[in-house]
């Protein structure tokens, strides 16, 4: 009966950030600025590992990866976003919701993953450097990877199976500017407490896992830098280790304060604002984050643009 009912529902309204018109052309050229910038820089960083054989070893391929779903994470949301800002009625289908709602809840697990991941790597090449080639083996690596786009697809289809059996009654406006979980919860007319919990266990389990394993790789790691007599070996343990740990810093602290406070603290006007950060503002600096306080990717930019003057 819920799938018969939910059918009437052919699209959706997405409400967008503001309903203040003299906003929308301001707001239209500083998104479509901040995607302009994600594009460039990851890309840009996906072609320099790449086009750079010393950058081919398995910090630079999570790296490589984690590039690749910024990208396509700001693809998933950014465009639909900017149509909102310049037609009177951003309308999306029901299959385009549901669709979108699948790629983002996708790619937010898959970054969560592969950002611990990434604290692993960086546990194996600080605290056990001589087993380093050994241990992240191009198998491993690939094992790694697989497991992140593996816990990518079984939550977002998590998520998805909770949503695709709600009746959507009469409203068909979302409360957001993307289809994403709550607010197509709060549009539901027959969701319960359950779904909420489905919800709050599934985001928990994408977020509590990867956090923990990132707790556990920092905590070995930070006991093995207090072990490095030289300063300056201190010191360059811990600048292999900053990048990644704004970057984790900046996506799990906007992703618990969007999904792991009740609505009633975080209502959906704030959430969506807060979601900003971990849809737009992450993916946009990750890839600045980790070219501009590394020397590797610096020396690799220098290199190939010297090619391109030469040729």
């Amino acid at each position: 009966m819920a799938i018969e009912n939910a059918s009437f529902v052919t699209e959706f309204i997405l409400a967008g950030l503001t309903d203040h018109p003299g906003l929308h052309m301001p707001l239209f050229f500083l998104f479509l600025g901040f995607y302009v910038v994600t594009v460039v820089g990851n890309l840009g960083l996906i072609t320099l590992i790449g086009l750079n054989s010393h950058l081919h070893i398995p910090m630079y391929f999570f790296l490589f990866n984690l590039s690749f779903i910024d990208f396509s994470f700001s693809t998933a949301i950014i465009p639909k976003m900017l149509i909102n800002f310049v037609s009177e009625k951003n309308i999306i289908s029901y299959v385009g919701c549901i669709t979108q709602c699948f790629f983002f809840c996708f790619f937010v697990f898959s970054e969560s993953f592969i950002l611990s991941a990434m604290a692993y790597d960086r546990y194996v090449a600080i605290c056990k450097p001589l087993l380093y080639i050994v241990t992240m083996s191009p198998q491993v690596c690939l094992f790694l990877l697989l497991g992140v786009y593996g816990m990518g697809i079984l939550g977002a289809m998590a998520h998805i199976g909770n949503i695709m059996f709600l009746t959507f009654c009469a409203n068909n406006l979302v409360n957001h500017y993307m289809c994403d979980i709550l607010p197509l919860l709060e549009l539901s007319c027959n969701s319960s407490y359950l779904n909420l919990l489905v919800v709050f266990i599934v985001v928990t389990i994408g977020i509590g896992v990867p956090v923990t394993t990132i707790f556990i790789s920092y905590g070995l790691i930070l006991s093995s830098i207090l072990h490095i007599s030289s300063t300056e070996g201190r010191s360059k343990a811990f600048s292999t280790c900053s990048s990644h740990i704004i970057a984790v810093s900046l996506f799990f602290g906007s992703g618990a304060f969007m999904y792991l406070k009740p609505p009633s603290i975080l209502p959906l006007d704030q959430g969506k604002v807060s979601s900003l950060f971990y849809t737009i503002v992450v993916p946009m600096f990750n890839p600045l984050i980790y070219s501009l306080r590394n020397k590797n990717v610096k020396f690799a930019l220098k290199r190939t643009l010297g090619r391109v003057r030469f040729s």
